[in-house]
């Protein structure tokens, strides 16, 4: 019981500069989500926003482990590389339940913009650490639990069709394209995790975002309007980057799938969507540069007092 991905079969000529483009992309997005976060566990305190950055960086690393990794090896094999029918369901739920875990904490990232530019006063008491921690933990466990309801409704479909999954992972539409059923119900599955994960976390963001909106249009400074809705400049461009593919992808029915322009848009939101994150939290975060050039000089230190070590050691060495 196995799965052949065809990944990028019909692209042949241009296998090895899709290996390394997607190689060096894969590199950069691991080092770059590493760093930030490596820099916020290295801060003794952290704010909230902070904290929920350093979720999301956890997320990306392991949803680009989960997917990069066997689409590369779909450029190596020729004829498509093969996945077993429990490795196909293992990464469709990982998959799935990184990328509601990302919605659900989008979802918390805005609200804390709300409290902090709508009560900014009771900032410090409503955004504590516990409840950063339980939030966190929530998105998790919500996620995860969707994620594994719908990968079981999907893999006890029945599969009398071809095994060729014409993507390059496990992706939902994808399986489902194999199912043998001609109604829509295998769908709706598929129909109950996107009210779940995209629509619900979807509502909470706008509904921090009206809130926001209404009190930053009682405030008579431009300059203080301005100043307040940049801190929220960074999180909307991820979560318009984030919606925008997972929209369009999985908010359709299985009819209109079309492997070439699904692949096209999957490539972005597993390869080059994880690569923006860190650019757009780095060039507009003044906390997340100065962290990052915190750790920069403590390991620059460090590389000096180990050079020093290792003279004296030599000088040792000689007496």
């Amino acid at each position: 019981m196995e799965f052949l991905l065809l990944g990028f079969s019909e692209l042949l000529r241009l296998r090895v500069l899709l290996f390394l483009i997607f190689l060096i992309v894969h590199l950069v997005t691991l080092a770059g989500n590493l760093m930030i976060f490596m820099a916020v566990v290295m801060e003794p305190s952290r704010p909230p926003m902070l904290f929920f950055l350093c979720q999301l960086s956890a997320i990306e690393l392991c949803y680009t482990l989960v997917i990069v990794p066997k689409a590369l090896l779909s450029l190596v094999v020729v004829d498509g590389s093969t996945i077993s029918f429990l490795g196909c369901a293992a990464q469709m739920h990982l998959f799935v339940a990184l990328g509601g875990a990302e919605c659900f904490l989008l979802a918390a990232m805005s609200y804390d913009r709300y409290v902090a530019i709508c009560q900014p006063l009771r900032y410090a008491a409503l955004m504590s650490e516990g409840l950063c921690l339980r939030l966190a933990l929530a998105c998790g466990l919500g996620a995860f639990a969707v994620a594994l309801a719908l990968t079981v409704a999907v893999f006890r479909l029945p599969f009398c069709q071809s095994r060729r999954i014409d993507h390059f992972f496990c992706d939902v539409p994808a399986v489902l394209r194999l199912a043998c059923t001609q109604s829509y119900t295998p769908e709706l599955p598929l129909l109950a995790a996107c009210l779940l994960l995209l629509l619900l976390p979807f509502l909470l963001i706008l509904a921090s975002y009206v809130r926001i909106a209404a009190a930053l249009s009682r405030v008579a400074s431009p300059a203080g309007r301005g100043k307040a809705f940049s801190t929220c400049i960074s999180h909307l461009a991820i979560t318009l980057l984030h919606y925008g593919c997972a929209t369009f992808v999985y908010i359709r029915p299985k009819s209109s799938y079309w492997p070439a322009r699904d692949k096209v848009v999957s490539l972005v939101y597993t390869n080059i969507t994880p690569l923006m994150y860190p650019l757009i939290y780095s060039l507009r975060n003044k906390e997340i540069r100065g962290m990052l050039r915190k750790m920069l000089r403590r390991r620059k230190i460090a590389q000096v007092n180990w050079d020093t070590i290792r003279v004296v050691m030599c000088v040792c060495g000689k007496f």
